[in-house]
């Protein structure tokens, strides 16, 4: 999400998924694939909450958002206008995938793949009004933390985002500017997280 100047929202993506589905009676039909019917590619979430994966699944679920941002001459915070934040395991364990819903402002959607080879995650952003989509990689800290940063486009300013650890019900997530090419950085915007329903 480009935020609006020392303001800004972010996080979400987006993925188009096909299944074919042969003639009933076909000889190649796959029993185990998903049929009329079913849950289809969102049916499992266990995929998305064992090894790596986990780091982002255990947001799986729907979350409601309390969010606040510092003011632009960071005199101090006020609230924002709140969201929900649903979070999927697509393909139970193919990529997680997260819709930003804020109340009264414009839907935008995840698309967070894990690469074993470099412990890195991939992640695909889009919103309404914003062309084309950022490319964003994340990494788990030591302690848990999960740390993302821009690499195409690159911001202006600079900005990076930190997930928190969950718990059962809540979690904690902040946006941070750099104004002096990282050497700093000041955090901007806050969400704090509640369960609404647990994933699949």
């Amino acid at each position: 999400m480009n935020p609006p100047r020392t303001a800004l929202i972010l996080l979400v993506f987006a993925a188009g998924c096909a299944t074919v589905v042969e003639p009933v009676g076909s000889p190649d039909i796959d029993a185990a694939a998903p049929q009329p019917g079913d849950a289809g590619p969102f049916s499992e979430a266990a995929g998305c909450q064992e090894g790596p994966l986990a780091q982002f699944g255990q947001y799986l679920g729907q979350w409601q958002i309390e969010d606040s941002q510092l003011a632009s001459d960071g005199s101090g915070w006020s609230e924002g206008p709140g969201a929900q934040w649903n979070f999927e395991c697509l393909g139970n364990g193919t990529a997680i995938q997260d819709f930003w819903i804020p109340n009264g402002g414009p839907v935008g959607t995840n698309l967070r793949t894990y690469n074993p080879d470099s412990g890195n995650w991939d992640i695909a952003w889009a919103i309404k009004g914003q062309p084309g989509f950022s490319h964003i990689t994340a990494r788990q800290q030591d302690n848990g933390d999960i740390v993302m940063s821009y690499v195409a486009p690159i911001p202006d300013p600079p900005r990076r985002i930190t997930f928190f650890p969950a718990s059962d019900i809540h979690w904690n997530w902040k946006l941070e500017f750099s104004f002096d090419d990282g050497e700093s950085w000041t955090e901007v915007y806050r969400i704090h997280a509640t369960r609404i329903t647990p994933p699949n």
